[in-house]
């Protein structure tokens, strides 16, 4: 890395700048300096990004305190008696905050910098096609990576600009816990922070223009929903929010449903309608760098359609928004940028988790994306907590995974419980693999587990076969055999 100083702004050459230090940035960065090249790494906020300091740490951290709290509530129907249980959220934000100054250090610019990477903590904008600046540097590179991740979309309500409003940007700050929350969006946030606060005291109404979890298999969608609404939350599904009015704690809500007008009120409003990729500060077009709403227009190793030095990685990729998909992009990037392997940010087994209780996960294709690819020729097999050892030993009975497959071939799976994000996995490394579902039924599952259901579902496509009369007459000609 060489430098000089011109105009007041130090100059410097690298092999590789890194703008954004999220998931996918400091991935990038870490791996680009273990490698032996010169790396500038920028970052305007702080270290970590979104989902350190905003999404996934904290919102765990606060989901792991909300369901402590559930199951104290509910200890009487294991015959525990217990008293009401009393949340301190001074305490709560206090625990969020440890557990984010727990993990930092890993994101830390001190240890990015002991790696040799030069972090500039300033906003970097593009000057032309292979120069990046900041306020003290300008930087020529070889390649450049953008990884600015997303942001909460503030939608066009008429009012709501002029009213007190949060994202999950600094809902963790929120200063006393809502008397009654009002979310707008019915996706995983808002169903992760409505089941969330109202485990912790809040009155909580998700209101969703479309279908709650709409992403997600409908069948376990409609099961979660129907347990969310069971332990006390509000949903209004097809009902859209026109206006917002009222004062700070007394805030009015406008909907737009099929039976015409009403209105809602609240002491809080939680914006959680989707997210945006980040890209207004860059000036992409003097870097010509082509991009649309999604984010950076790139070939399938995400480099970029139009400027041949840039790259982009993480949730500005357009390709999804989730933490490991960007830490996936990053080795990508290695692979196909600096080592020179064929590799394309291509896959179909991508997994998504929502962490309501119970859990929802798919991984692969929906039943709907499978049948629209395969016709009819795809069939569905499934297996319940309700006849796992484990889950009726733990009164947690609830959910299912249900596997697509064609001939055996696995295309996607949904799943529904407790620990649905965990036990996934093993159908996502089967599916990376690809293996086919009699693979899934070769290993030993340990008993008694909750994870046996992904070895039972997949038995269950053989049993009518293994069993079948033509089978059975097989085996009891065989028994002639002495």
């Amino acid at each position: 890395m060489t430098a000089s100083t011109t105009s007041g702004r130090k100059k410097i050459s690298a092999d590789v700048v890194v703008i954004g230090a999220g998931s996918g940035g400091l991935s990038v960065a870490s791996g680009a300096a273990q490698l032996g090249l010169d790396v500038v790494l920028f970052e305007r906020g702080e270290m970590g990004g979104d989902c350190l300091n905003y999404g996934c740490v904290p919102s765990k951290a606060l989901l792991n305190v909300a369901h402590a709290m559930q199951t104290i509530r509910t200890a009487s129907d294991l015959s525990i008696d217990v008293g009401t249980p009393r949340v301190n959220w001074e305490g709560v934000k206090a625990h969020i905050k440890s557990v984010i100054a727990e993990i930092a250090p890993v994101d830390s610019q001190e240890r990015f910098e002991g790696m040799g990477v030069n972090v500039v903590r300033e906003t970097a904008r593009f000057i032309n096609e292979k120069t990046i600046a900041s306020e003290s540097v300008e930087v020529e590179a070889r390649r450049i990576v953008i990884a600015t991740g997303s942001k909460a979309v503030v939608p066009p309500v008429d009012g709501l600009k002029d009213r007190p409003y949060w994202t999950n940007e600094n809902i963790f700050d929120i200063p006393e816990l809502p008397e009654h929350l009002l979310i707008l969006g019915g996706g995983p946030i808002g169903m992760e922070m409505a089941q969330a606060f109202h485990r912790l005291g809040s009155k909580v109404t998700v209101i969703e223009q479309n279908a709650p979890l709409g992403r997600s298999d409908p069948k376990h969608a409609a099961e979660v929903i129907q347990c969310l609404r069971d332990e006390g939350i509000t949903i209004l599904d097809g009902h859209k929010v026109t206006a917002v009015g009222g004062v700070e704690k007394a805030l009015t809500l406008t909907l737009e449903t099929e039976n015409g007008e009403t209105q809602i009120s609240g002491t809080d409003l939680l914006v959680a309608v989707g997210r945006q990729p980040v890209m207004e500060a860059l000036d992409l077009e003097k870097g010509g760098v082509e991009f649309d709403k999604k984010g950076i227009k790139t070939r399938d190793n995400l480099r970029s359609v139009s400027n041949s030095r840039v790259w982009a990685v993480g949730d500005i990729a357009g390709r999804g928004q989730f933490t490991h998909l960007a830490g996936w992009h990053a080795s990508i990037f290695v692979q196909a940028a600096l080592m020179k392997l064929p590799s394309k940010a291509v896959t179909e087994q991508l997994p998504a988790v929502t962490y309501v209780d119970p859990e929802i996960g798919q991984v692969g294709l929906s039943e709907a994306e499978a049948r629209d690819r395969h016709g009819d020729d795809i069939e569905v097999v499934s297996f319940g907590f309700d006849e796992n050892d484990r889950a009726i030993a733990e009164a947690r009975t609830t959910g299912s995974l249900r596997l697509f497959t064609k001939s055996g071939k696995i295309l996607g799976a949904s799943m529904m419980g407790e620990g649905a994000g965990d036990i996934m996995q093993i159908v996502s490394v089967a599916m990376a693999n690809k293996l086919s579902l009699r693979d899934l039924t070769k290993h030993i599952s340990p008993y008694p587990t909750r994870a046996e259901v992904v070895k039972r579902a997949a038995s269950s496509y053989y049993s009518p076969k293994l069993f079948s009369p033509m089978v059975r007459k097989l085996v009891g000609i065989l028994q002639l055999i002495p």
